[in-house]
Order: C-alpha cells, then sequence, then structure tokens
C-alpha cells in the first residue's frame, strides 16, 4: 500500500505540472495572477472548471455557481391596500447561500479571500477597516470572496489588468 501511497504522489505531482502548462497557454491566466489571493493554481483550476466566462450575463449569476449567491425568500410580495395592489415595505428574508454550486470553485474563491485578507492591500484593508466596525469576520469574508468573484468575471470577459484604485470599496 505504501508503494502505491507513493505513486499516487507522484501522479498528483506530474498532473499538478501538467495543469499548470496547460493554463500557462490562455492569455488570461496572466491577468488573473494579478489578482491579490490568486497564484498559478488556483488559477489554473478556475480556468479548468469555468472554462468560459460568457456563459454568465452578470456576476449574480457567477457567484450563484459558484456557491457565494444568497438565497432569499419572501411569500408575499405584493398586497392588496385599500383596493389596489402595492408592493410590502418589508425586505425579502435571506437564507443563506445558494445550495446548488460548484464546491471546488467555492474553495478557491473562499481560500483566495483568506490569503487576500492576509496579506497588505486594498482587501486587508477593506477587511480590517469593517472588523474595526465589528462586522461578523465570516460575512466579512464572503463578501471579500464575492469582491473577487466579480472582479475575475470582470476581468477575464472584458480583458484589462488589474488595478487596486479600480476595485470599489463598497459592495
Amino acid at each position: 500500500m505504501h508503494e502505491q501511497l507513493d505513486h499516487t504522489r507522484s501522479l498528483r505531482r506530474q498532473a499538478r505540472k501538467e495543469l499548470l502548462k496547460e493554463s500557462r497557454k490562455q492569455q488570461v491566466s496572466t491577468r488573473l495572477r494579478e489578482i491579490p489571493g490568486f497564484g498559478p493554481l488556483r488559477v489554473a483550476r478556475l480556468i479548468a472548471w469555468i472554462q468560459t466566462p460568457h456563459r454568465f450575463r452578470t456576476r449574480r449569476q457567477f457567484w450563484s455557481y459558484v456557491g457565494l449567491g444568497l438565497v432569499t425568500f419572501d411569500s408575499g410580495e405584493y398586497q392588496l391596500v385599500q383596493g389596489r395592489i402595492g408592493r410590502r415595505a418589508r425586505p425579502a428574508k435571506i437564507r443563506g447561500l445558494n445550495r446548488n454550486h460548484q464546491p471546488r470553485l467555492k474553495e478557491i474563491f473562499k481560500s483566495a479571500a483568506l490569503s487576500a485578507i492576509r496579506q497588505p492591500g486594498l482587501f486587508k484593508d477593506y477587511y480590517d477597516v469593517r472588523l474595526a466596525q465589528e462586522r461578523d469576520p465570516a460575512r466579512l469574508r464572503l463578501t471579500v470572496a464575492r469582491k473577487l468573484a466579480a472582479l475575475v468575471l470582470n476581468l477575464w470577459k472584458r480583458g484589462g489588468h488589474y488595478r487596486a484604485l479600480a476595485v470599489p470599496a463598497q459592495a
């Protein structure tokens, strides 16, 4: 069994090298590696899983696919008031994250968010300021992951390069 384990490890190393080699052939891989939290392996896995960003029309569709989209519930958006139909004043209830998603992509973005808030830069500053305002750390990490996902989708679809000043401060 130890021989099989050693052989499996060598196969994993070889597969990793091949994955990185194929990733370097994609033009977008160099642009995506500029984003904080995304190294060569994360970008390679991302490209392999998504393949083309053009199947997502909006970032909200991308968030749902990745598993970062919020699920809301509303039993009655409209009500009858004085004989007229009008919207209810209360907002829809948030029920959590989308359960129908790609777990490996969610892991990529959540680990990239952790890496981005650990290294100095715009995302760490955003996280620290919100943390000082006594916000929930788990929700902040989710927000950073969503920002990274939107940034990845935008750079991949429209081209260009990552500029820290172009990232909006508010989600």
